[in-house]
């Protein structure tokens, strides 16, 4: 592999297919805007998602809207391992290049759960300093399993970091508005504008059956990651994400017009990039039979 993956801030959108650890340093010092990461949240398990789709057949098991019958093809399982013997000494050198990454202008947005996250914010801490958190941002939706023996866990946080407090890019009026709660207390014009989302982001879950869903597990909403880039980067800005799953950040930065590179060490999520990132250049660790 050429050094960083062929990157440079002429070049072509990028999907890497490479240990983060091993490829970030190759990158250079401050040429990206934004970074998000959504590493795994150490839940001690792995997690396996299975993609179906469905078609038209005469002898389908299934039977749907005016009595067509469908036959359910399984796809590929997706699975990774979400558990490490020391999950702070996998992340915090990750998180030290992820600063050395960020241009004076760039922020970080780290999304993690209620397991890690605690942890997390001391480590950011001493990483980037205190003066330089800028939000912890919870997303909190509204989907899945119901707990019954406490109380059901529907958020997760992204702590939000810049490299400078005083330089960092951050345009509120970028950002999709959202309905208000209480529209009648509001005047019409405000209630017909919206209101700028705050630190909680209620966003559903990506539709298990809907068009966006890519078969990748705990892949994240384009709608919630398109907030990020929109508000921390401007157009032609360099964006990175090196735990990049199912390519939500790359396609967030091609629909708002930033450039991307999107990083992952499974050949899985390289396929799933590949596919839905047409116009990126695939950069491949060794190659792979097709």
């Amino acid at each position: 592999m050429s050094p960083g993956g062929g990157w440079r801030p002429d070049g072509p959108d990028l999907v890497v297919e490479a240990d983060n650890a091993e490829y970030l340093p190759s990158l250079p010092d401050g040429g990206f805007t934004m970074v998000y990461i959504d590493p795994p949240f150490n839940t001690g398990r792995a997690q396996r998602r299975q993609s179906l789709t469905t078609v038209r057949s005469s002898e389908g098991d299934r039977v749907g809207f005016g009595g067509q019958r469908y036959e359910t093809i399984k796809g590929a399982l997706h699975r990774y391992d979400d558990a490490f013997g020391d999950y702070w000494t996998f992340l915090e050198p990750r998180l030290l290049e992820a600063w050395r990454l960020l241009s004076p202008e760039g922020t970080l947005y780290l999304h993690l759960d209620y397991r890690e996250v605690h942890y997390a914010k001391v480590m950011l801490d001493a990483v980037f300093g205190r003066e330089c958190f800028l939000n912890e941002i919870v997303w909190a939706y509204d989907f899945g399993a119901r707990a019954r023996r406490r109380w059901p866990t529907k958020h997760d946080t992204i702590l939000v970091y810049v490299k400078d407090p005083a330089m960092y890019h951050f345009d509120s009026a970028e950002v999709d508005r959202e309905p208000y709660m209480a529209p009648g207390l509001v005047t019409p014009e405000k209630r017909e504008l919206g209101k700028l989302p705050t630190d909680v982001w209620w966003h559903t879950i990506v539709s298990p059956t809907g068009r966006e869903k890519t078969g990748y597990p705990t892949q994240k909403p384009l709608g919630l990651v398109r907030r990020m880039v929109a508000a921390s980067s401007r157009p032609g800005d360099w964006v990175l994400d090196f735990f990049a799953g199912s390519g939500t950040l790359g396609a967030a930065a091609h629909e708002l017009g930033r450039r991307f590179v999107c990083v992952d060490s499974n050949p899985q999520a390289v396929d799933i990039m590949a596919a839905r990132l047409p116009s990126a250049e695939i950069v491949r660790a060794e190659a792979r039979p097709a």
